[in-house]
């Protein structure tokens, strides 16, 4: 079944919108695709319009009277389809400008939002946007004990590493990886560095560039791994192909039980790199629990780490992780 376009058209007037006029001199545009009009009027509230055709296609025309001008049309994600929807947006554009002339404050062409695609390319974000990426094709798609694992491929970014609906990393994200290891102002030669999570490999393939006495990676989720290995190898190169090298070994275990096992033996590490994805996206721990996992990870990381060793992570604002310091320490 094909997928449906969502296009929208808006126009900002200066004026008062003379919804009749408006509905009467778009009327013609519709009427030459063969749909047929049904109108409603309030007398405070404007007017909609809504057109259908015989395909399936339909069109709202919505005026409110302080000026706003709203029009939608949706029809599906075919090119003959896509070409007529363009033709009669750029004719209600024309009309617009012709019929109003200077009254236009604003006009405003959104992308087409395309709905029941096979291959879903938008993210919603923590705060209300939505995100859409040029995604064509999904490479790898598991459900995991642990997670859904997607791997989608992008035309602008590669392929991109998708846990439970949240993009993790990007084959071009080599910036992200530069960050989290220092921005290449750590020495990393002879050091021994413990990386939690970190399933794509990204960090511990140039980490094992840089020398290190030994690389301890501790990822839970063994198909993260799998599927990086195979589909994201511009992000790990071959660290991947085998779980122990010269200078690396990867733990496919929780964290959280290998941290306090080296708590107890009393191991220490020169630099402890966090890179789980469990981040904390509300200011208000009491509102977000994965503040209390992130007070579990930073302890036992704080335990595990040399006296002037490093700890690395990600986090959007320093504020709140140096709190969170603050009350382990006291």
């Amino acid at each position: 079944m094909a997928a449906v376009q969502q296009n929208t058209l808006d126009f900002q007037l200066s004026v008062t919108a003379d919804g009749n006029t408006i509905i009467k001199d778009l009327q013609p545009i519709f009427q030459e695709q063969g749909m047929t009009e049904t109108v409603h009027a309030w007398e405070d509230h404007g007017y909609l319009a809504t057109y259908t055709g015989k395909k399936g296609s339909f069109a709202t025309v919505r005026i409110y009277p302080h000026g706003l001008v709203l029009i939608d049309v949706q029809c599906r994600d075919e090119p003959e389809e896509k070409a007529s929807v363009h033709k009669i947006l750029s004719k209600i554009e024309e009309k617009m400008q012709e019929i109003l002339h200077n009254s236009i404050r604003q006009v405003k062409r959104l992308p087409a939002i395309v709905r029941g695609a096979s291959v879903d390319r938008y993210w919603p974000t923590a705060d209300g946007r939505l995100v859409e990426y040029d995604i064509d094709e999904i490479v790898y798609s598991k459900e995991s004990p642990y997670q859904n694992i997607k791997i989608m491929h992008s035309k602008q970014f590669g392929n991109i590493l998708i846990l439970n609906g949240d993009v993790n990393l990007a084959e071009s994200d080599l910036a992200y990886t530069q960050a989290i290891m220092g921005s290449g102002k750590e020495d990393y030669c002879g050091k021994e560095v413990l990386i939690l999570g970190g399933g794509d490999g990204g960090i511990l393939y140039e980490l094992v560039k840089l020398n290190p006495k030994m690389v301890t990676m501790v990822e839970i989720d063994q198909m993260v791994i799998d599927g990086c290995r195979k589909h994201m190898r511009k992000t790990c190169g071959d660290v991947l192909d085998n779980l122990k090298g010269d200078c690396y070994q990867v733990l496919v275990e929780d964290c959280v039980p290998v941290l306090k096992m080296y708590a107890k033996e009393g191991r220490t590490f020169d630099y402890v790199i966090n890179d789980l994805t469990a981040v904390p996206i509300s200011t208000s721990p009491e509102e977000d629990s994965t503040w209390e996992f992130l007070r579990l990870i930073l302890d036992l990381s704080m335990k595990v780490l040399k006296e002037d060793g490093k700890y690395f992570t990600q986090m959007g604002v320093l504020h709140y992780l140096e709190e969170e310091i603050r009350f382990l320490i006291v």
